[in-house]
């Protein structure tokens, strides 16, 4: 038992540290409580997003990743621009040359054509021209400047006695090759499209012979078009856009479609991806629509 009792006799030094070490116990069980019941709440350091400049990446990354799954779509040539050139693979230069030989009125209507205006490779040749997609009115004009060449018959200048917008059925009649139900499909179409904005629009009758048309517009012109208001096909609605005689309600929503996805559509030509779009109408649709 003496012995026993000699384990807690303790000198003053050795008591000063075992009460120092119970303080230090007591104190951190204390905080180790204090933390269990309030825990502390870090906030992370805000990080303000240029909400602008993080939309222009996402465009970026899109179109990107557009190009890398680019899906090509029959359309006309003769209405490349530089964004549709690009994503095809073509060449700034080889872009340059067909926007040249296109701004001296000139239609290209082969792919033949195709290659000695723009000079692509024969690789990149074979690789969009099964798109290609030729209007009849296009081969129609080069047949037609070819015989006037080849030939050397003098014929007279076509007179325009009257305006697209004015004639009636009656004075349509007057055309061969137009009747009863043509003039009536014409007038029709003239007044869903709110008047004739160019005579190339004539062509769009359905129906109507290209040599027909030809005859027509021999004899009348759109000499007074109407005022319209353009659609900005960045913000107008599915609805709006479906407005337009060339654009149905299910492509008026791919159209809406494309444009969330992509950020905006900065060029017409982007539409003429879009399957079911009538890609050679393109020039006469731009005429209702603004970027």
């Amino acid at each position: 038992m003496k012995n026993f009792k000699s384990h807690f006799r303790f000198n003053k030094q050795e008591r000063s540290g075992i009460f120092f070490l119970l303080l230090i116990i007591v104190f951190l069980q204390g905080v180790f409580f204090y933390v269990k019941l309030k825990p502390f709440k870090f906030e992370a350091s805000r990080i303000i997003v240029d909400e602008a400049e993080q939309s222009r990446i996402d465009s970026l990354k899109q179109v990107s990743r557009l190009k890398d799954t680019f899906k090509i779509y029959p359309f006309n040539p003769n209405f490349i621009t530089d964004y549709k050139g690009y994503t095809l693979g073509m060449s700034v230069e080889e872009i340059d040359r067909l926007i040249t030989f296109r701004s001296l009125n000139k239609y290209i209507d082969s792919k033949e054509e195709f290659q000695q205006v723009t000079k692509v490779n024969d690789s990149l040749l074979n690789k969009i021209a099964p798109y290609f997609k030729f209007p009849d009115w296009v081969k129609a004009d080069k047949k037609q400047a070819s015989q006037n060449t080849s030939t050397n018959i003098k014929t007279e200048t076509a007179v325009v006695v009257g305006d697209l917008n004015q004639v009636t059925a009656t004075d349509l009649r007057t055309i061969n090759g137009i009747g009863t139900k043509l003039s009536a499909r014409i007038i029709k179409f003239r007044d869903r499209l709110g008047g004739f904005l160019v005579g190339d629009q004539l062509y769009d009758v359905y129906g109507l012979d290209v040599e027909v048309a030809n005859r027509a517009l021999k004899k009348f012109q759109v000499l007074h078009p109407p005022r319209i208001e353009k659609i900005n096909i960045n913000s107008a609605t599915v609805k709006e856009i479906a407005s337009l005689v060339y654009i149905s309600y299910p492509l008026a929503e791919k159209i809406v479609d494309l444009r969330d996805v992509s950020g905006g559509i900065n060029s017409f030509d982007e539409l003429t991806n879009l399957d079911g779009f009538p890609s050679e109408k393109l020039e006469r649709i731009a005429l209702y629509l603004s970027l």
